[in-house]
C-alpha cells in the first residue's frame, strides 16, 4: 500500500521542504518508487530537484483549477509529471501560479479533495508520496491533508517552537472528521537542532513532553550542507551524502520508513 505524507507546518522556515527532498531522495536511493509534489507557491521542492520554474507549461496549480485536465486524472498527472535526475523520484512541481489557488478554487465544487481525486488513480505506481506543503493552513495545505495517509510535522527546535501547534493539530482534526477519517499524525521531527546550545536540548525536551512517543529520536543538525544543497539543485544526501545533515536524513528516514 502506498505511504503518503504531508509535511506540514503552517510557521515558514522550519525545514519542510529540505525534509521532503531529502526523505524523498533517500527512498527513491532505496530504490523505492517515489513521487514528491511540491505544493508551496515558493517552489522550493521544483528548484531544489534543479527544475527551472520559469521553464515550466503546467505544474500543480493546472491539476487542481483545470477542470478539463480532471477528467482524465492519470493523463493529467503525467501530463505534468517531471522525472529527475535521481533514479525513481518523480515530481509534480510548483510555479508562482499556485499563489492563486485559494482564491481560483474559493467557489469550486469539492475544493477540499481536487489533489485527492487526481492522485489516487496512480497510487499504485508509487511506494511512496511525500507532500511538500505551504507555510500556512489554507486551501493547498487542506488538499495536501486530504490526499494523506499521514501528517509529519518539522518543529524548529527554537524558543516559539509549539507555538501555533494547537491551530495546526485542529485543522488535522478537522480534515480527519470531515474530509480523510485515514488521515494522522504519522510523528513530529525536530529540525535545525545545535547540540551545543542549552536552548536546543530545552525546546527538543519540551517537545517530547507535549508530544511523547510521536516525536521522532532523530533531530535534524543546523548544517551548511543542508543550506547549500539547493543551490546546487540536489538534496543533501546527493549533494554531500558525508554532511552531518545528510546522515541525519538518513536515520530519520529509516525511523519514518522502517519496513521500506
Amino acid at each position: 500500500m502506498t505511504q503518503s505524507l504531508a509535511v506540514v507546518n503552517q510557521k515558514g522556515g522550519v525545514g519542510k521542504t529540505t525534509t521532503a527532498l531529502n526523505l524523498a531522495a533517500c527512498a527513491a536511493l532505496e530504490g523505492q518508487r517515489v513521487l514528491l509534489l511540491d505544493t508551496d507557491p515558493q517552489g522550493n521542492a521544483t528548484t531544489g530537484l534543479g527544475v527551472d520554474r520559469s521553464q515550466l507549461d503546467a505544474c500543480v496549480y493546472d491539476l487542481l483549477t483545470d477542470d478539463q485536465l480532471r477528467e482524465d486524472p492519470v493523463h493529467a498527472l503525467r501530463s505534468v509529471l517531471i522525472e529527475t535526475e535521481i533514479d525513481n523520484l518523480h515530481l509534480i512541481p510548483a510555479t508562482i501560479d499556485l499563489a492563486g489557488a485559494d482564491l481560483t478554487l474559493a467557489n469550486a465544487i469539492a475544493r477540499d479533495t481536487r489533489l485527492r481525486n487526481i492522485l489516487e488513480p496512480s497510487l499504485d505506481e508509487y511506494d511512496i508520496v511525500l507532500i511538500d506543503t505551504a507555510p500556512s493552513l489554507g486551501l493547498l495545505t487542506v488538499n495536501s491533508l486530504a490526499a494523506a495517509t499521514g501528517a509529519l510535522i518539522p518543529i524548529q527546535a527554537e524558543y516559539y517552537a509549539l507555538e501555533g501547534l494547537a491551530q495546526l493539530m485542529k485543522v488535522v482534526r478537522l480534515v480527519q472528521n470531515q474530509i480523510n477519517p485515514a488521515l494522522k499524525i504519522e510523528g513530529v521531527v525536530i529540525t535545525m537542532y545545535d547540540g551545543r546550545a542549552n536552548l536546543s536540548a530545552e525546546v527538543a525536551d519540551e517537545v517530547r513532553a507535549h508530544l511523547g512517543p510521536k516525536v521522532y529520536h532523530r533531530a535534524i543538525p543546523r548544517n551548511v550542507r543542508l543550506a547549500e544543497a539547493p543551490s546546487h539543485g540536489l538534496p543533501a544526501v546527493v549533494y554531500d551524502p558525508s554532511c552531518r545533515g545528510a546522515k541525519a536524513y538518513w536515520d530519520l528516514y529509516r525511523e519514518v520508513f522502517p519496513n521500506a
